[in-house]
């Protein structure tokens, strides 16, 4: 089976690119917001980047520091800038499962509707990917692109199952999908659709929430 490694695919700043930040990249690390508001008074320039591409606002969602990410989208931080591996704060704190900072990134007004990541993906492909079900939610009631097909042919629906283990979390996962109104339909690119993938991997639970919903 082919997998996208989603998880994996993000790369948060080690120790030793930690022990190198100064100013606002420091700062975002450590979740000092007063820090934050005091070098953006003095001109810090809020969207710099370090060497991988991470602004101070990707740092802070890799910290999950929310103070941090309220701080710097109310100075003006660039709320949709991709970091190397091109994803945004959103994702990032989707595949955290960080409900906090992805609650605090869509209330200042990040898209929840970017492609991001080498998949041509979005933040809910990859959260349904791990069965983050209640950032799932979240993402759809910011308008996330319920269809949108990645360069693997995958929709956030596919995902949940052919990379879920049909477990509570990704069940939970596929029925807020399919409450959303998800196509269900949208096959794979060998034309397996939801349904066949479900019943194909023995996930008898996401098979009966597909065919009740109509699933063919």
């Amino acid at each position: 089976m082919l997998l996208a490694p989603m998880a994996s695919a993000q790369v948060a700043p080690g120790a030793a690119e930690v022990a190198r930040y100064s100013g606002l990249h420091a700062a975002a690390h450590r979740g000092d917001a007063a820090e934050i508001n005091r070098l953006v008074a003095a001109n810090a320039d809020i969207n710099a980047r370090d060497p991988y591409g991470r602004t101070p606002l990707h740092i802070a969602t890799h910290s999950g520091k929310v103070e941090a990410i309220r701080a710097l989208a109310k100075a003006g931080a660039n709320l949709g800038l991709l970091e190397k591996d091109r994803y945004d704060a959103v994702t990032i704190a989707s595949v955290a499962n960080n409900e906090d900072a992805l609650r605090a990134l869509l209330a200042a007004g990040a898209s929840a509707k970017l492609t991001t990541s080498r998949y041509d993906g979005t933040a809910l492909i990859a959260a349904a990917h791990l069965g983050h079900h209640g950032v799932v939610k979240q993402l759809i009631a910011a308008g996330a692109p319920l269809d949108h097909i990645n360069n693997l042919h995958w929709t956030a629906l596919v995902e949940s199952i052919v990379l879920g283990n049909g477990g509570p979390r990704h069940v939970a996962t596929l029925q807020a999908l399919v409450a959303a109104g998800a196509n269900l339909q949208l096959a794979d690119r060998n034309g397996n659709t939801p349904l066949r993938l479900a019943k194909g991997r023995g996930y008898k639970e996401m098979a009966a929430i597909l065919e009740k919903a109509g699933a063919k």
